[in-house]
């Protein structure tokens, strides 16, 4: 079992073949932007509805839940991405510092959370569009606007979408952060308009009862209920900034934009959530809006807006795509990285000669995130995307305290905080949010792994480039 505990050498990280070093081409806007772009968007737009409907008023509790133990996760994702600015995310850290076998199943965990995460809003997206159509007297036939699940065939307008954002992600790194940066200044000003819109509209009585189904997750009547049940799901709406991480061999000075990327983007976006959640519960009886696919726009026609919810879906429309591309960016450079190191077929990290980007890499996580996408429901995909996102958290935040013991020496240009109550609380947080999810979640995330494993013992154990120069 030697194999399972190899290490990457941590001056291995940043001295890569030329032929396969992708380029810097970001600074540290394109990252606010990526991190914002990721974080705000179909947890916000769409799954705002699911959490009231677990929670109830609370939600805003939820999404505060969800930025606290994010910000302590960002800290100790800071120290790592300055500390080693190379491609790859939590797959890369783990693979330095904790063995090649656990940063395999980190790197397994964050192929499901990227992957799925970009085809769960993918069918938010869907969910706005279907009804900004149908606000226009456009009806699509049913057998194509949902998957099996629904009574249809196939969500054909997630399936559209993820295939446009993947040509877009094929142009190159800079252009798609550049196109990102106007994409999050559209989502931005909706919610702003959101805000504008519904808080004079806020009424005492809807936020009574407050806490319905209490504090910690547990069943009522055969749905999971409470905030933490709800909290579990909203986290979904809290990925982008290990995104910005993943981008960290791209940038061109890591040690000063990434923090601000990634630090920026988290504690910005928890604030605008908690102010839209507090005036969404606040304008309109939860219980109504809850079962929309669209609930914002929902409330603003609720409320007699019907042009501003008009404009809400339409800029949903717009901007949600820019989360399918940073999570499509952040999945493509985590395979990247372990094709590089022979974790997966080489071939695949064989860059483009004219853009320096995975290309063969893009169209196969594109189609592979339209399938998804395509067949299944919004809060199983979000659920499931949230088990292996909470695994990369934890891994990351080991990391971080392994590292404080065994290379106290090594030149940090970010040091996490009180790293010895903020990594722990970190790494408790996320296992108490891990038990929050529904037990058929959980089973899934569990049989992910287990073909990860079989996957690496079948493969990777063996044709990893640590391997290689072992024999």
């Amino acid at each position: 079992m030697s194999f399972w505990g190899r290490r990457k050498a941590l001056d291995a990280l940043t001295h890569v073949d030329p032929s396969r070093q992708l380029k810097r081409t970001l600074s540290w806007p394109h990252l606010v932007a990526l991190g914002i772009g990721a974080i705000i968007g179909t947890g916000i737009y769409t799954l705002t509805g699911i959490g009231a409907e677990r929670a109830g008023p609370a939600v805003i509790l939820a999404f505060a839940a969800c930025g606290i133990l994010c910000v302590f996760a960002a800290l100790t994702y800071t120290e790592m991405a300055t500390l080693m600015p190379a491609a790859g995310s939590a797959y890369t850290y783990t693979y330095s510092v904790l063995g090649e076998g656990l940063a395999w199943l980190v790197g397994w965990s964050l192929i499901l959370e990227y992957a799925v995460t970009c085809s769960a809003v993918a069918v938010g997206w869907s969910g706005y569009m279907v009804g900004l159509l149908e606000s226009l007297g456009v009806h699509l036939p049913a057998w194509m606007i949902s998957g099996p699940h629904g009574g249809g065939i196939i969500n054909l307008p997630a399936v559209l979408i993820t295939l446009a954002v993947t040509a877009m992600l094929a142009r190159g790194a800079k252009e798609s952060a550049t196109l990102n940066i106007v994409l999050v200044a559209i989502k931005l000003l909706a919610l702003a308009v959101f805000v504008g819109l519904t808080a004079p509209a806020i009424m005492p009585e809807n936020f009574t009862p407050f806490m319905p189904y209490g504090f910690a997750s547990h069943s009522v009547d055969g749905q999971v209920r409470g905030v933490m049940a709800a909290a579990a799901i909203v986290f979904f709406a809290f990925f982008g900034f290990d995104a910005v991480s993943t981008s960290a061999e791209e940038v061109k000075n890591p040690e000063r934009d990434l923090t601000i990327g990634i630090i920026g983007s988290m504690v910005v976006c928890t604030l605008i959530y908690m102010i839209v959640a507090a005036c969404a519960v606040g304008a309109w009886p939860f219980a109504e809006f809850a079962a929309s696919g669209e609930p914002l726009a929902f409330i603003l026609r609720g409320l007699e807006h019907p042009g501003a919810a008009f404009g809400i879906g339409a800029a949903a429309i717009i901007a949600l795509p820019s989360v399918i591309l940073v999570m499509m960016f952040g999945q493509t450079r985590v395979f990247f990285v372990m094709a590089r190191d022979g974790l997966l077929p080489r071939s695949l990290s064989q860059l483009d000669a004219q853009r320096r980007g995975p290309l063969r890499l893009t169209f196969l996580v594109g189609g592979f995130v339209a399938l998804v996408a395509g067949f299944f429901r919004l809060d199983q995909i979000a659920e499931l995307s949230n088990a292996g996102t909470l695994t990369a958290f934890i891994a990351v935040s080991v990391c971080v305290m392994v590292l404080r013991r065994t290379r106290p020496d090594l030149p940090r240009l970010f040091r996490c905080p009180a790293v010895w109550i903020v990594a722990p609380l970190a790494v408790i947080g996320c296992l108490y949010f891990m038990i929050s999810l529904p037990t058929g979640t959980l089973v899934r995330f569990a049989i992910w792994n287990l073909i990860g494993v079989g996957v690496y013992l079948a493969y990777g154990r063996r044709r990893s480039l640590l391997a290689q120069a072992g024999s």
